[in-house]
């Protein structure tokens, strides 16, 4: 084989990539907006400010961006705002440096997990979320006009 030949097309990529990366924050956000009060007693445990507030913004931003990513719908945008919240709920939920040592090691990896769903949607905000989706829809569109 040379060349592209047998390789997975780049938009057939994206939205794989869109997809698995969605799945997960459209999946604990649509169960932290159905169980939002035990989500705001946790953030409150944790010393969150205005966890009343934030734990609503925090669930639906959560639930939101997934979405948006599985319809690759500002998929860019999206992804940014999921870096965001996946960077500041890592500072509070995964402080594996703060723990007992029994915690530790499993804190550790589910800090080490989202640094690498962090490392997926920065590729999202360079690549795009490709054609297959809401955003390649609207593209293609506008290039047909």
């Amino acid at each position: 084989m040379t060349g592209s030949e047998g390789a997975l097309a780049p938009d057939a990529v994206l939205l794989i990539s869109r997809l698995l990366l969605g799945a997960i924050f459209l999946w604990s956000g649509f169960g932290k907006l159905t169980a939002l009060s035990g989500f705001t007693a946790g953030m409150e445990a944790a010393g969150v400010p205005m966890a009343g507030v934030m734990a609503p913004l925090g669930a639906a931003a959560e639930f939101l961006g997934g979405l948006a990513l599985i319809l690759g719908a500002w998929t860019r945008l999206a992804a940014l705002a999921l870096v965001v919240f996946t960077v500041v709920a890592t500072l509070i939920a995964h402080r594996f440096w703060a723990v007992a040592p029994e915690q530790a090691q499993m804190q550790t990896i589910q800090f080490m997990k989202n640094l690498a769903i962090v490392g997926g949607l920065f590729a999202l905000v360079s690549a795009g979320g490709g054609r297959y989706g809401v955003d390649g829809f609207r593209q293609g569109r506008r290039e047909s006009w």
